[in-house]
């Protein structure tokens, strides 16, 4: 079982994680559409800081930032589906 966890591990790294253009919507408040224009995640502060999760560009969390998983050759996702349990 060990085993196993420890392989999951190492094909999930080579999976290449960016942060795309912000999609903050700024004018939610007045019911309408905004966006800053920022386009790319650039981390504020050192990697394990809570700095590293705001944009230097645009001062909104990663998580407003368009996810991207870009697949590298020995990488699948269908690895990590949970198992289906019979009920």
């Amino acid at each position: 079982m060990m085993n196993l966890q420890k392989e999951r591990k190492v094909s999930k790294d080579r999976g290449v994680v960016t942060y795309e253009e912000c999609r903050k919507n700024h004018a939610a408040s007045i019911g309408k559409y905004a966006v800053d224009g920022c386009c790319e995640f650039m981390p504020a502060g050192e990697e394990g800081s809570s700095a590293a999760l705001r944009c230097a560009a645009c001062s909104c969390h990663r998580n407003f930032h368009k996810k991207v998983v870009r697949q590298t050759e020995g990488f699948c996702h269908c690895c990590f589906s949970k198992p289906s349990t019979p009920k």
